[in-house]
């Protein structure tokens, strides 16, 4: 289901950039979208995420349907209230919020003015898409993994659609991807009501101040907006920083990121979406053997799947950007650009997707000191780094920067669990390591024989760059799962039910 929203993902970002290119146009909208998106990764996908699913796992788990119904409803109710006064705050503030998050714009007032407009309009989405991860959230802990992992396909689609057939009637035409964003928000929210409806949870209206769990939630959210979203803090900073950039850098960042968040996405929230409520159930059940042995099956998979993905985001990043948004008003120099923002970022594909798999062995334990900690060294780092690459690198310097930096928080989040004895590994990993070492050596040398030279996906048509590209990147798959069949390795090895 998650592949199937990524792959709808591209195609609207081909769709937008065909339309609407890398420039002033653009740099407002992925200003104005990254803040209230922003805000959903940190509060409703990320802190009330893990802050919610243990606690509701638990109550599922070892307390009454009715005591579970009325966690549910008291939450519903606080969530609301306070998403409504943050979007009405957000709308009557949008000035101030782009002085503070893209100070740049501020000597162009037409970019700065058409960026306040667009906030206005995407802003709401924060109400409409922390709901649908509430809902999530539910449908999650009771197993219902694949509609909150379809779910976000309503939003693409909303994109397409209003970008291809509301353009011609908006002025200026990017308020129709504002519209998208707003139209796509509500989609989203009314596409999980049946689901919950069929569960008997749909949440009522209920107001209770002193509620155990609510409260408990609300206090392992705090801390837990910097320890799972210390990315999406320092996305915002790279914002500012870009927007003191040329102009286009925020849309060269924009789109290779998006290429990036294939496989983050892909793997990594599906990965962490399915771990947090299993392991939250292996520590209420205090099964400490089964819940590292979750974690070593995360891990592995994870290396089994990212290393390759950020190796050939790297040496296809020129074939991919060119086949999918080498059309209309992207040109050439986008091309490169988005090409050097996009090589800088595979650097941290593993650590971001770490990240994901990681941090739930904190927070199905309820444990939130750590990852803050370790948040907030990372973000501190981040940023030293980003004053030092920004110079030399410009925009790439920025990718660069939450690419590294990714990787130390999943190192540090990586040596806390071992050093606490949470995380013990399984026997074989050196081997398992060099197998896969050896499988990319073979596919990276495949992929760059195969890619040939940037002149050619420059110039060929759309046509014959979609057909070589398809074909590489089956050389690329088949030529590395083929080296690891032959040193051994079998898919049944890495089913969920085997390993465990």
């Amino acid at each position: 289901m998650t592949f199937i929203s990524r792959i709808l993902g591209f195609l609207r970002d081909v769709i937008i950039a065909r339309i609407f290119g890398a420039g002033m146009a653009t740099d407002a909208f992925f200003v104005a979208f990254k803040i209230p998106n922003l805000l959903r990764r940190l509060f409703a996908e990320g802190a009330f995420s893990q802050a919610f699913v243990p606690i509701l796992a638990e109550y599922k788990n070892k307390r009454t349907m009715e005591e579970t119904r009325q966690l549910i409803d008291h939450v519903a109710t606080l969530l609301a209230f306070a998403l409504c006064a943050v979007t009405l705050i957000g709308v009557v503030s949008a000035p101030w919020i782009i002085y503070a998050s893209a100070p740049g714009f501020s000597s162009d007032p037409e970019k700065f003015d058409l960026t306040i407009e667009l906030l206005r309009i995407t802003f709401p989405y924060i109400l409409f898409i922390s709901l649908v991860s509430f809902a999530g959230g539910i449908l999650n802990t009771y197993g219902k993994f694949y509609v909150p992992a379809l779910t976000p396909a309503l939003l693409n689609v909303s994109f397409i659609i209003c970008a291809l057939w509301l353009t011609p009637y908006m002025d200026p035409p990017v308020l129709a991807l504002a519209w998208a964003v707003f139209i796509g928000g509500v989609l989203q929210l009314i596409f999980q009501f049946p689901y919950l409806l069929r569960l008997k949870l749909i949440p009522r209206i209920r107001l209770k101040s002193n509620d155990e769990g609510a409260w408990r939630i609300i206090k392992l959210m705090g801390p837990a907006v910097f320890g799972v979203s210390v990315g999406q803090i320092s996305l915002l900073i790279n914002t500012i920083f870009a927007s003191l950039l040329i102009t286009g850098s925020v849309s060269w960042l924009y789109y290779a990121d998006r290429l990036m968040e294939f496989p983050a996405g892909l793997l990594g929230v599906a990965l962490g979406t399915v771990l947090l409520p299993s392991l939250a159930k292996y520590y209420n059940d205090n099964s400490s053997h089964e819940y590292s042995r979750l974690l070593d099956w995360g891990l592995r998979l994870t290396m089994l799947l990212t290393l390759p993905a950020a190796l050939a985001l790297a040496l296809l990043s020129i074939p991919l950007i060119t086949t999918l948004f080498h059309y209309g008003a992207f040109t050439d120099q986008d091309v490169f650009m988005t090409r050097d923002a996009l090589v800088a970022y595979s650097v941290g594909l593993i650590g971001l997707i770490l990240v994901k798999v990681l941090a739930p062995g904190f927070y199905a334990r309820q444990n939130i000191k750590a990852p803050v900690k370790i948040a907030v060294i990372t973000l501190i780092a981040t940023q030293l780094m980003n004053l030092a690459f920004i110079m030399p690198l410009q925009h790439a310097g920025l990718a660069l920067a939450i690419g590294l930096g990714a990787c130390l928080n999943a190192g540090l989040l990586y040596h806390k669990l071992r050093s606490e004895n949470i995380y013990r590994p399984q026997p074989g990993w050196r081997v398992f390591i060099l197998k896969i070492f050896i499988a990319l050596m073979i596919m990276g040398g495949t992929l760059w024989f195969a890619a040939g030279t940037d002149a050619y996906w420059l110039t060929g048509t759309a046509t014959d760059r979609v057909y070589r590209l398809i074909g590489i990147i089956i050389l690329g798959v088949c030529s590395y799962f083929t080296m690891l069949w032959m040193l051994g390795f079998r898919l049944r090895d890495f089913s969920r039910q085997h390993y465990e």
